[in-house]
């Protein structure tokens, strides 16, 4: 089908062009000339085909004659009877012809002024004329020949159409073909532009004419036939269903593209353009997933070491804190008291302290001693309290009265218990106290003042009767060949399997100004000025001596003193002070330098906590039973 508008016509339709064309695509359908309709560019640029490397300049749907006979002029309908003819002809009888506006014939000006005219009067025609412009322009001609320029380009384009009736150009010599306006009227003005010579013109012609009648070539996909009507056939049977019916007055609906505003002319093809966007945001959202947990992983890795690293220094400062604390209290397995006190004599041997002879008989004593399970009492101090009776008797002015235990010896650690040993040694004192009174016989029959090994089986005796279940599971249940540390709460247990009868009571906090403890003062004193009432200054009293734990060392309360100015003053036994300290008490004339050395007044006594071990009688078999039952849970009684 022909489309044969009079493109002279002012209201001639313009041809629409689909969205997405590219120039190059237009110039190759504005060189095809007439199309079958005006919406045919639309359709086939809309499908977004590549563009085609040689221009086709047959138009399709019109017939092409396999032998030429006679030629008709397409402008003024002679007929000549070759195509250098055809060209002769136009070069003479059209060149020499006005210039005409193709829109409205209007004549009679040059051709500077028909591009002024054009470019105002025919404005929106004018917009085509930019938008299609060719992508490689053929310039040629002077500014002289500019006349001339436009019957040239008729010229090509009369005989490149040697079959063309005389109804598709008019015998008044204008092009009312759009080919004319898209394609000649463009050339023609870009031809004029050029600075070659004149001498140019006649090769340029033929340059033009070989290149726009070549075979037609398939747009879509790119064969080449012989004739139009071959080309316009493989189209219609082999790309039918690209060619939509076109709608009235080329006026489709236009559908714009949400994701990048690219316009399309038909819904399909949007569609499967905004799928394609979306199958690309697909994958890279995917992709950008596998980056963040890519990412995320890293970081997960990173959090757990760095978890893994604190968790596994923790965990190395708490066993070097409890390395040290096994130490401390003696349950790192370095040995117990014998080791401590062989380890010991050698290091005097070697310093020169000790005689070789006398490290081997030391040795001896020792195997000696710990065999029999009796104390060898080379850290023994006897006479002690007579010394005291004497003193306060005949010195001590300053001192209204004083309260002493029962008779006791004083024990002080040796190289083999060095800084462990201090609980020990205060229960040899308890116990040295209890033997020599009568009113603990009957549970203390046959016994001696045990070594500290022995002690140590001893309390471990008494766990498996049963005592303390508690105390025995924090150490572990053993005693022997260790440096563990005991307390009132072991020393409590030792003298309840003893039958003798005990408590504790515990100065948890403090009860006087700068963390004194003035009740615990008060609490001895009544102990022991609650037998008898007298005017004696000196009181010797029946009651054993005190066990006084605090944190981190254990003494012995062997008696208390009322000064002139009501202040009070504990006389006490330290394991600590050495014999040739406490031989000092024994001579006849004490130094006061010597008592000042028993002494603790309330300010000397700042520890957060003390607790006490007091001894009230011996234990009947049944009562025993009863305070076995009573340690699973361990109490004491609380002042304040």
């Amino acid at each position: 089908m022909h489309h044969n508008r009079d493109c002279n016509s002012q209201d001639a339709p313009q041809r629409t062009v689909g969205p997405g064309c590219s120039p190059s695509c237009l110039e190759r359908y504005s060189i095809l000339g007439t199309c079958s309709s005006p919406s045919e560019v639309t359709r086939l640029c809309s499908r977004g085909r590549t563009e085609q490397k040689k221009p086709v300049w047959q138009p399709l749907g019109l017939p092409v004659a396999t032998s030429l006979t006679m030629l008709p002029c397409d402008i003024c309908g002679e007929m000549v009877t070759s195509e250098s003819d055809m060209k002769t002809h136009l070069l003479i009888v059209h060149m020499e012809n006005e210039v005409i506006c193709p829109f409205c014939k209007l004549s009679g000006v040059n051709y500077d002024e028909m591009c002024f005219h054009i470019e105002t009067a025919h404005f929106e025609h004018n917009v085509l004329e930019r938008n299609f412009e060719r992508v490689d322009p053929i310039h040629y001609g002077t500014s002289d020949n500019k006349d001339n320029s436009l019957q040239s380009t008729m010229e090509a384009c009369a005989s490149s159409h040697p079959k063309c009736s005389a109804q598709s150009l008019p015998n008044d010599g204008t092009l009312k073909h759009e080919v004319f306006y898209s394609d000649s009227l463009i050339g023609s003005r870009k031809f004029l532009k050029s600075k070659e010579n004149q001498s140019d013109l006649s090769e340029t012609k033929e340059s033009i004419y070989e290149t726009m009648y070549s075979p037609p070539e398939c747009p879509f996909c790119g064969k080449i036939e012989e004739c139009s009507q071959d080309m316009e056939n493989h189209v219609k049977t082999k790309h039918v269903s690209l060619l939509d019916t076109p709608l009235e007055d080329c006026d489709q609906p236009l559908y714009d593209c949400p994701m990048c505003g690219l316009i399309c002319t038909n819904y399909h093809i949007l569609q499967e353009h905004v799928d394609l966007h979306l199958e690309e945001r697909s994958f890279q959202q995917v992709g950008m997933d596998r980056i963040q947990c890519s990412a995320d992983l890293e970081l997960a890795h990173q959090l757990q070491q760095e978890e893994d690293w604190k968790q596994s220094e923790e965990s190395r400062q708490e066993m070097e804190e409890f390395q040290k604390l096994q130490q401390q209290y003696g349950l790192d397995g370095s040995g117990g008291y014998k080791q401590q006190q062989l380890q010991n004599m050698e290091i005097e041997v070697n310093r020169g302290r000790m005689h070789p002879t006398e490290f081997h008989r030391r040795k001896a004593n020792l195997m000696e001693s710990l065999a029999v399970g009796i104390d060898d009492g080379k850290t023994k101090t006897s006479g002690v309290i007579e010394a005291l009776h004497r003193y306060y008797q005949s010195t001590a002015t300053d001192v209204t009265r004083v309260w002493l235990s029962t008779v006791v010896d004083h024990f002080h650690s040796s190289l083999g218990d060095k800084g462990w040993g201090c609980g020990y040694r205060n229960f040899q004192m308890l116990l040295s106290s209890l033997l020599q009174n009568e009113a603990y016989d009957d549970c203390l029959k046959g016994m001696s003042v045990p070594c500290i090994p022995k002690i140590q089986a001893m309390i471990e005796d008494a766990w498996r009767e049963g005592f303390d279940p508690q105390g025995a599971s924090q150490l572990n249940n053993r005693l022997q060949g260790t440096k563990a540390w005991i307390g009132a709460c072991e020393v409590f247990t030792l003298l309840t399997s003893l039958r003798v009868k005990c408590r504790i009571v515990d100065f948890h906090k403090a009860t006087g100004p700068s963390g004194t403890h003035p009740r615990l003062f008060e609490w001895i004193l009544n102990y022991y000025s609650s037998e008898q009432e007298g005017s004696a200054k000196v009181v010797c009293t029946s009651k054993p001596p005190i066990y006084l734990q605090h944190q981190g060392h254990s003494q012995t309360v062997i008696g208390i003193e009322e000064r002139k100015n009501r202040t009070l003053c504990l006389l006490i036994f330290d394991p600590g002070c050495p014999s040739r300290e406490m031989q000092k008490l024994l001579k006849k004339d004490v130094e006061a330098s010597s008592i000042k050395q028993l002494r603790k007044f309330v300010g000397n006594l700042k520890h957060k906590q003390y607790q006490i071990v007091t001894i009230e009688g011996a234990l009947s078999p049944e009562e025993k039973v009863a305070r076995r039952h009573a340690s699973q849970v361990f109490t004491a009684e609380k002042i304040p």
